[in-house]
């Protein structure tokens, strides 16, 4: 009977820590947003240098959501690796 306790428990910690980790996604949308607000805000006070400036935005998106990606993997080894 202990041992189900236990691993009840773990099964509990798992799944407390991919919901944690899930957090990290909302992080990732929160960052993006960030990312494209302040390259719009930059292009409306100066279009001349919006073209130059757009792969470094593209480059910023990609870097938040590259972190989206890796808090998804986390929640997902936590909840279906055993």
């Amino acid at each position: 009977m202990e041992n189900a306790i236990t691993g009840d428990l773990a099964q509990m910690g798992a799944m407390i820590g991919a919901g944690l980790a899930s957090i990290g996604m909302g992080g990732a949308a929160i960052g993006v947003g960030s990312v494209v607000s302040s390259f719009l805000s930059g292009a409306l006070r100066n279009p001349a240098a919006a073209g130059g400036q757009t792969a470094t935005m593209f480059i910023g998106i990609a870097f938040a959501e590259a972190l989206g990606i890796f808090s998804f993997l986390i929640a997902l080894l936590l909840m279906y690796a055993q």
